[in-house]
């Protein structure tokens, strides 16, 4: 069973930053691929960013490209989301899910950390 926690969500003003921190743990984790996600209010729930876990290779909506940075801690099993710029569109849930492999889906979620944006 794969263990994923998110922290670091919260109230910010528009153009403030927040880093969100995801820590994987479980004796089964083996990931190769994660990702950030979030869900806005009464919307669905969307991609943000990914990482592979070897080669750092990144992916990002382009609503968030030169604002978000997705960065990882191999020795830690943690993933990062520096959040800057941040604007009130960007409220929502965010979530961090984990790809065991090239073929396979998003298999395992956290609970989600709440970030508020405020104008």
């Amino acid at each position: 069973q794969v263990r994923l926690v998110e922290s670091g969500g919260g109230l910010v003003q528009a153009g403030g930053s927040l880093r969100l921190s995801c820590a994987a743990s479980g004796r089964s984790f083996s990931s190769y691929k994660m990702a950030w996600f979030r869900q806005a209010p009464g919307k669905e729930r969307l991609f943000v960013a990914s990482i592979t876990w070897s080669g750092d290779t990144t992916s990002y909506v382009a609503s968030v490209k030169g604002r978000f940075t997705i960065s990882k801690e191999n020795a830690k099993n943690t993933v990062y989301l520096q959040m800057n710029s941040l604007r009130p569109e960007d409220t929502a849930v965010y979530y961090c899910a984990t790809c065991p492999s090239p073929a396979a889906g998003y298999t395992d979620w956290g609970q989600g950390t709440p970030v508020t944006v405020s104008s």
